[in-house]
């Protein structure tokens, strides 16, 4: 059975009007007399009902008290309201926007319960999973299936170690949060984490940009740079789609592998440089060995510590807390009516197979965030068709590469056709962006 705990939040001189224990019964409460306060409680433990006790007409008082609403939006609260406040436009605009119900001085008790219980029993079915965001630093890797639970034991032993680490997933499966997180328990965690995405570099300025260049070198060299190899010196050199690596980089990359050096171009003198190395791709790498766009002798130096990404479809249990860790991630750009998921959508998400894996769930929820018209978002504002998942007779690879083509759409229909922002929104690069546009057929 869940516990019935109620916060109480009195501001001004609303405590001397009225008694909460006079009136609320049978629950476990817990009563502030600031928003600091409250805040200070609903950190230490989650209260699924507050009860605000409000006598306040100044518009700052109102204002921090909409945001802490705005960030407490899983619990359900009700108002109790001087006659006057009701008339405030900001109050009223704030019951609106955040309230389960409202009641004015004086106060009918039986009604109170009334609403309280209602408020309770309505919180009970939404049953949405409470999620607190970690800090940076903490291994970001939300969910608490066996999959992903394995992950994050896979991590913190390889984290130990300065061998190279070969992640391989899905496209959008997380597999940078992955390298991110070995960096982050490793002891190399103050050093730089240097990410390149091997894909999105044109082969004319990859050399020059992983491993610099002398003043001189080539036309436009007015002065020497370093590359990103030397950047990551100390710390992780995560190179993601490492795949799409020309194979004259591949004999350079592989040097440094084995002798811990690199030449910058134009330079004659090789520079030493402590970087650990974790390569990261979507295609295994030893098809491509067989089809010989990759060299063998450099998956051998990488491949020391494997390490693989699950598919959002091998872990759907961890949907609802994906989607719930997600809607608070990016809740600032939402409509501020939504509250959660309906049950329909949550529904919706557990039975879609995720073809486009982590990133396309991104893509789904920042949609409705902004598209979504009533309090709670439904599988409609989702994108998502509760009974047909995939389309008739659609394989589950051309199912992917649907979900690639429909999130590249989507973000560059919501950024008026901006590739700058549609790419920052998908999660890659630009380059990259023009390289799936082209791959889809698709203009800006």
């Amino acid at each position: 059975m869940t516990l019935r705990r109620l916060l109480s939040i009195t501001l001004e001189d609303a405590a001397c009007m009225y008694a909460p224990d006079k009136v609320v019964t049978h629950w476990d409460l817990a009563t502030t007399d600031s928003l600091s306060e409250a805040r200070k409680a609903m950190k230490a433990q989650f209260f699924p009902v507050g009860l605000l006790l409000i006598q306040t007409t100044q518009d700052k008082d109102l204002e921090s008290l909409h945001s802490f609403l705005d960030g407490h939006q899983g619990s359900q609260w009700v108002g109790v309201f001087t006659p006057d406040l009701i008339q405030n436009p900001r109050c009223r605009a704030m019951i609106a926007q955040h309230l389960f119900d409202f009641h004015t001085w004086p106060i009918d008790p039986h009604r109170l319960n009334h609403t309280l219980g209602h408020a309770f029993g309505y919180a009970d079915l939404v049953d949405q999973p409470h999620i607190t965001l970690g800090s940076p630093r903490e291994m970001d890797l939300v969910g608490q299936s066996p999959a992903i639970a394995h992950l994050r034991t896979q991590i913190r032993k390889v984290a130990k170690a300065n061998a190279p680490v070969l992640i391989w997933g899905e496209s959008g499966s997380g597999k940078e949060l992955t390298a991110l997180a070995i960096h982050q328990h490793s002891t190399r965690a103050k050093a730089p984490f240097i990410a390149v995405n091997c894909g999105a570099i044109p082969a004319g300025l990859i050399q020059s940009e992983l491993f610099g260049y002398e003043r001189g070198a080539f036309t436009g060299a007015a002065k020497e740079k370093k590359g990103l190899i030397e950047a990551a010196a100390k710390g992780t050199l995560f190179l993601d789609e490492v795949g799409d690596l020309p194979l004259e980089l591949q004999a350079n990359l592989l040097r440094f592998l084995q002798e811990g050096t690199i030449n910058r171009v134009g330079a004659s003198t090789p520079i030493q440089v402590d970087a650990r190395v974790i390569a990261a791709s979507h295609i295994h790498l030893q098809s491509a060995v067989v089809a010989g766009n990759f060299r063998e002798d450099l998956l051998y130096r990488l491949n020391v510590l494997p390490l693989s990404v699950p598919a959002l479809r091998e872990r759907k249990e961890d949907l609802p807390l994906l989607s719930q860790h997600f809607f608070k991630l990016f809740e600032h750009d939402k409509n501020p009516r939504i509250t959660g998921f309906s049950h329909r959508a949550l529904q919706a998400i557990k039975s879609y197979d995720w073809p486009g894996n982590v990133r396309e769930l991104i893509n789904r929820i920042r949609r409705a965030l902004v598209m979504a018209e009533g309090r709670l978002i439904t599988p409609e504002d989702l994108g998502l068709n509760l009974s047909t998942p995939l389309r008739n007779g659609e394989a589950l690879e051309e199912a992917r590469i649907r979900a690639e083509r429909d999130a590249i759409n989507v973000c560059l229909q919501g950024s008026g056709s901006n590739v700058t922002r549609a790419a920052r929104d998908l999660g890659v690069s630009r380059m990259t962006l023009y390289r799936l546009m082209e791959k889809h057929g698709i203009n800006a």
